[in-house]
């Protein structure tokens, strides 16, 4: 009797594997969400509307040649506002940022469609609410703060941990024919999180680690893609071993399999 030390998805009980369907279904949506957000938050900073490296480099370094306002107003807020106030405001900002023009109309735009959230009742976003505090944003552009990446870290390290945990767990069923190929695609997301932070840090020292957060990001999501695809294909389209594996094996798990055998 030949020998294999995982528990495939066909000896699994029906509601195991619609457990499975349901967590992959949902991690899979918040995943695209959470690519969006991405998008949303990076993309633009340096004036193209698709993402970029130096989009990257902006949010995490910063800029030579703008502002945090300007990199904001560029990019995650450029549609928070009409094109003809952010316009307003970009050229208060580049005109030297005039306390009787703020007084007399940009102040009034602040008012209108930023303090709402950009208020001193909300610690994790910059304060407008005074025309000193709007220039400590309209100061040169130096990126996240080592503050601020700090407090991220911890939370993007345990939060993508869960999720990586859960559906490589579930990718451990399928079956590969070769083992050391699919351990490979279990352990790339988890060593691609800490690239991830790493490179948020390193970033900051030297621009050419963009592209390390770029590629730890696209590991993270081709994996996880893999892993959907193929846990959802022997689930419920190829839900067979192949015929030299046979459900007669002896299977060398600590899993109880549920299939009654």
């Amino acid at each position: 009797m030949s020998q294999r030390h995982f528990i495939h998805f066909s000896e699994l009980a029906l509601s195991r594997k619609v457990l499975f369907t349901g967590a992959l279904c949902t991690l899979g949506f918040g995943y695209l969400f959470a690519m969006a957000m991405v998008w949303i938050s990076h993309a633009g900073r340096d004036g193209s509307e698709m993402l970029s490296v130096k989009d990257v480099v902006i949010a995490y370094a910063g800029s030579d040649s703008g502002t945090r306002l300007e990199g904001a107003l560029k990019g995650p807020m450029s549609k928070m506002l009409p094109a003809n106030e952010n316009l307003q405001v970009v050229e208060w900002v580049l005109k030297g940022t005039n306390k009787e023009q703020f007084d007399s109309k940009i102040g009034a735009i602040f008012e209108k469609r930023c303090v709402v959230c950009h208020n001193d009742r909300n610690p994790h976003l910059p304060s407008l609410e005074s025309y000193e505090k709007v220039l400590k944003v309209a100061e040169k552009d130096t990126g996240a703060n080592y503050h601020t990446l700090i407090r991220v870290s911890h939370i993007h390290l345990f939060g993508l941990t869960f999720i990586f945990f859960i559906v490589t767990f579930i990718f451990s069923h399928a079956y590969f024919r070769r083992e050391w190929l699919k351990s490979v695609i279990i352990i790339i997301p988890f060593i691609s999180i800490c690239a991830d932070i790493v490179a948020w840090f390193l970033t900051k020292v030297n621009h050419d680690f963009a592209l390390m957060v770029i590629g730890a990001g696209a590991g993270m999501g081709s994996c996880f893609g893999i892993m959907f695809v193929v846990s959802m294909w022997q689930m419920w389209i190829s839900r067979k071993l192949p015929e030299h594996i046979g459900k007669g094996d002896e299977v060398i798990d600590e899993d109880v399999v549920e299939s009654g055998r």
